[in-house]
C-alpha cells in the first residue's frame, strides 16, 4: 500500500446505509487526497435472506421512520407504496453485481454510483432486482446500458461480487454500514460501526491519523 485506506462496507438495500451515504459522500470528498478509498458490497440479504421485503425485512415499516429522524434522510413516496405492498423482492446479489461492473469502468465514481443505486431504491422506488434501474444509471454516467447490462451477465463479475461479501466476513462485518481505515495489509481501524454524522467519522478519522503518523 503506498497511502492508507478508507474501507466503507454497505449493502444496498441497507436502509441505515442509505441515511449514511451523505456522510460518507463527504468523507470521500474531504479526504480523497489523503486516503486511498474502495467500497465493498456486503451481501446482507442473500439465499434464504432474500425475499419479498414484507417477509426478510418486516421491521422497516418502522424503523425507515427512526432513520429519517436520526440522519435526516427522507424516504420517497414510490418506495413507501412498495413497502406498504410489500411484494418487492430485497436480494442483495443484483446491486453488488451493478456495483463490481461500475467499478470495471469508472473507478472513481464507485462512492457516487453505490449512493445512485440507494436513492434509486430507497427514494424513487425502483426495483433492484430489476436491470432497467441498472440501465438507466448507466446511461447517466455515459455508459452504453446494453454494453452494461452484457458485463452484468459476466460470471466472473458475480465470482468478484461474492469474494466482496466474503471480504465482509473476513473483516468481520455484522452490520452495516461499517467503515474502517487501513494502515497497511496487517492493520485496520474501525472508524464506524453503524450510523455516524460527519463530525463523529472526522473526529474518529483525525484520531487514527495522530496514531499513525498520518
Amino acid at each position: 500500500m503506498t497511502r492508507p485506506k478508507i474501507i466503507y462496507v454497505y449493502d444496498a438495500l441497507c436502509s441505515w446505509c442509505y441515511g449514511f451515504s451523505p456522510v460518507i459522500q463527504a468523507v470521500h470528498d474531504v479526504y480523497s487526497g489523503i486516503f486511498d478509498f474502495e467500497i465493498i458490497s456486503g451481501g446482507m440479504m442473500l439465499g434464504e435472506q432474500a425475499g419479498p421485503i414484507s417477509r426478510v425485512f418486516p421491521h422497516i415499516r418502522d424503523s425507515y421512520k427512526r432513520v429519517e429522524e436520526i440522519t435526516g434522510i427522507v424516504f420517497g413516496l414510490p418506495f413507501l407504496k412498495n413497502l406498504e405492498e410489500g411484494e418487492i423482492v430485497f436480494d442483495s446479489e443484483t446491486p453488488a453485481i451493478a456495483l463490481t461492473a461500475f467499478k470495471r469502468l469508472q473507478p472513481e465514481k464507485a462512492f457516487e454510483f453505490a449512493t445512485q443505486i440507494q436513492n434509486s431504491v430507497y427514494f424513487d422506488g425502483k426495483e433492484p432486482q430489476h436491470m432497467e434501474l441498472y440501465r438507466y444509471l448507466a446511461v447517466n454516467y455515459g455508459i452504453d446500458p446494453d454494453e452494461f447490462e452484457k458485463s452484468m451477465d459476466d460470471p466472473a463479475l458475480k465470482e468478484e461480487a461474492h469474494y466482496e461479501f466474503a471480504l465482509a466476513t473476513q473483516l468481520r462485518v455484522t452490520s452495516y454500514p461499517a467503515v474502517f481505515l487501513q494502515q497497511n495489509d496487517r492493520s485496520f481501524y474501525m472508524i464506524a460501526k453503524g450510523y455516524a454524522d460527519y463530525e463523529t467519522m472526522e473526529l474518529r478519522i483525525e484520531n487514527v491519523r495522530k496514531e499513525i503518523g498520518g
